[in-house]
C-alpha cells in the first residue's frame, strides 16, 4: 500500500490532493482515533493507496508512516516545490548530512524509494504539461523519520504553479501510476496491493553535483540503475569532515538499499571513507557498460579479461554462471565454464576497421560476451570473452563481408579469409615513365594519364594481390577457433 500526505499547509500539497480524489474512487472513512490535525478524522482509501491529511508542514512530521491503517510499502509527500526554477516537477528523498535547519534530525537520513522515484520521473515525462520541466534533487530537509521508505512528490516553483490545475493533475496522475504493478524489479512484480516496489537489483548513492542533479538523473532515465541518497555538495560542506561522520555516509548506503556510489566532482576523503566501509566507487561508464548484466558475471569478466575503465566493453552475447565451475573464465581447463578468453586475430580487425569501423564494432558486440578496446574504447582490442561453446561463426563471416567493400573477392577457407584485388601498382607506374606526383594521384583513383604524349591507361598499372588474414575454422562442430598466436 502506498501512503499518501497531504498537508494543509502547503497549498500546493491541498491542491494535487484535490485531483487525487477527483482522479479516482475512494472509500471515504473516519479516524475517530486521532485528531483531525494529526491525520485523523476523515481519510481516503482506493486500492494500493491511504491519503490522509495532516496540519503541519510535510517536513515537520514525525514517523506519519504510524499513522495509517496497514504498515506503508511506500509514503509520499505531495508537496510544493519553492525556487527560481520556473515550472518544474520533481522528486527527491529526505535527510539532513548536517546540520538539520529544515527539520527531521541532523545527521541522519530517512528511507529512500529509488526504484520508485524512477518509476515517478518516467510518469513525469508522461503527464507533465508542456510548459513544465521534470527534474530530480539532492537529498535535503526533514523529516529524517518516516516509517517507511518514502519520496517528496513536488509541483513548483512558486505560486503561479501551485495553484495551476494542468500542473496539480499531472502531480497526482504520477503518484497513481506508483500504483501499478512493477513486474520489472521484484520477483512477485509487487509490494503489498500491487504498487511499485520501493527499490529494484541496481541501486546507488551519489556523493558531489549541486542541488539539481541532471547527471544521477541521466543515471535513472537512461540505464537500468536506480539512485538513492544523493549528498550535494554544499550538504557535503555541510556535514564536515568525513572521518567524523561515518555514521552519515554509511547511512546513505544502507537507506538506499546500496552498495555502489557515484561521485562527481574530486573528493579524496569521501572515496577513502567509502573504502574503509567497504563500499565501492563505481563510474557513469562502468553503470551504462555494465546495464542490467548479472553482476556476478561482470566481477568474472573484469576479473579475467581487464575492467570497464582500462576499456572492456560488453557484448550482446548472454552467458549465465550458475552452471559454471571455477570463475567462470575457463582459465583452469575446467568443464562448464561460462566464457572463455581469446585472442581475436588482430589483421583481420585491424583491416576491417579502417574499411568500416562502426560495422565491425557490431560484428564484435553481437559475437562476444565482452570485448577489449583502444584509443579511448573508439576501437576493438585483441582480446575478448566469448561462449565457452565457441565463436559464432557469423563473427569472421561478418568481417569478410567487411572486408568486400574494399577487396574484388573474398572467400573463406579452412584457416583463413583470403582478399583478392586488381590495385595500382607503383612499381609498374614508374616503369610506365609516370612521374611521382598528381599523375600518381590520378592513376591511382582510377583516371587516364598522358605522359611524354602516350596515354597511359589505369588498367596497364594495376596488379592482382591477395592478402590472407589467419583464422582456424572446424567444420566438424560450427566452431570457430580464433588462431592465438
Amino acid at each position: 500500500m502506498i501512503a499518501i500526505v497531504e498537508s494543509r499547509a502547503d497549498v500546493a500539497s491541498t491542491h494535487i490532493c484535490s485531483f487525487l480524489r477527483e482522479e479516482r474512487d475512494w472509500e471515504v472513512l473516519e479516524d475517530e482515533s486521532r485528531p483531525d490535525a494529526n491525520g485523523g478524522g476523515t481519510y481516503y482509501r482506493t486500492d494500493g493507496f491511504e491519503l490522509r491529511s495532516f496540519d503541519e508542514l510535510h517536513i515537520d512530521l514525525e514517523r506519519p508512516a504510524e499513522i495509517f491503517t496497514d504498515e506503508p510499502d511506500l509514503l509520499v509527500f505531495a508537496s510544493r516545490h519553492a525556487g527560481d526554477t520556473g515550472s518544474l516537477l520533481t522528486g527527491h528523498f529526505t535527510g539532513n548530512f548536517g546540520p538539520a535547519e529544515y527539520g527531521g534530525e541532523r545527521d541522519a537520513l530517512a528511507a529512500a524509494a529509488p526504484n520508485a522515484l524512477a518509476r515517478l520521473l518516467e510518469a513525469f515525462e508522461t503527464y507533465a504539461p508542456a510548459e513544465y520541466d521534470v527534474g530530480m534533487e539532492c537529498t535535503h530537509h526533514g523529516p529524517t523519520a518516516v516509517g517507511c521508505p518514502s519520496l517528496f512528490v513536488e509541483l513548483g516553483s512558486d505560486e503561479t504553479q501551485w495553484n495551476d490545475p494542468d500542473g496539480a493533475r499531472a502531480v497526482a496522475q504520477s503518484i497513481l501510476e506508483l500504483g501499478a504493478a512493477d513486474r520489472s524489479t521484484a520477483e512477485d512484480g509487487t509490494a503489498g496491493d500491487g504498487c511499485v516496489t520501493p527499490h529494484r537489483e541496481r541501486q546507488v548513492v551519489g556523493f558531489g553535483g549541486n542541488h539539481y542533479v541532471p547527471r544521477y538523473q541521466r543515471i535513472v532515465e537512461q540505464t537500468p540503475w536506480a539512485v538513492g541518497h544523493i549528498a550535494s555538495e554544499w550538504a557535503l560542506e555541510a556535514m564536515g569532515d568525513p572521518d567524523e561522520h561515518r555514521d552519515v555516509i554509511e547511512a546513505a548506503f544502507e537507506a538506499s538499499g546500496a552498495e555502489l556510489a557515484i561521485l562527481e566532482g574530486t573528493w579524496p576523503t569521501i572515496e577513502r571513507v567509502i573504502d574503509d566501509l567497504d563500499y565501492e566507487i563505481v563510474s557513469e561508464t562502468w553503470l551504462r557498460e555494465v546495464g542490467d548484466r548479472p553482476l556476478e558475471l561482470v566481477r568474472a569478466i573484469e576479473s579475467a579479461l581487464g575492467s570497464v575503465e582500462e576499456g572492456i566493453r560488453f557484448g550482446d552475447r548472454r552467458v549465465s554462471l550458475e552452471d559454471s565451475s571455477g570463475d567462470g573464465s575457463g582459465d583452469d581447463d575446467a568443464d562448464g565454464e561460462a566464457f572463455s578468453i581469446v585472442d581475436l586475430p588482430a589483421e583481420l580487425l585491424d583491416t576491417a576497421e579502417s574499411i568500416d569501423p562502426e560495422r565491425v564494432r557490431r560484428c564484435v558486440e553481437a559475437a562476444t560476451v565482452a570485448f577489449a578496446t583502444e584509443n579511448g574504447g573508439s576501437r576493438v582490442g585483441s582480446t575478448a570473452a566469448v561462449p565457452s561453446e565457441g565463436v559464432p561463426p557469423a563473427l569472421v563471416e561478418s568481417l569478410a563481408d567487411v572486408l568486400e567493400e574494399k577487396y574484388d573477392r573474398v572467400r573463406l577457407e579452412d584457416d583463413a579469409v583470403v582478399a583478392e584485388e586488381r590495385a595500382f601498382d607503383p612499381a609498374l607506374a614508374a616503369e610506365a615513365g609516370v612521374p611521382e606526383g598528381p599523375k600518381f594521384g590520378a592513376l591511382a583513383n582510377g583516371s587516364s594519364v598522358t605522359v611524354d604524349g602516350k596515354a597511359i591507361n589505369p588498367e596497364e598499372v594495376r596488379t592482382d594481390r591477395t592478402r590472407r588474414f589467419p583464422v582456424s575454422i572446424d567444420h566438424g562442430d560450427g566452431k570457430i577457433c580464433l588462431q592465438l598466436d
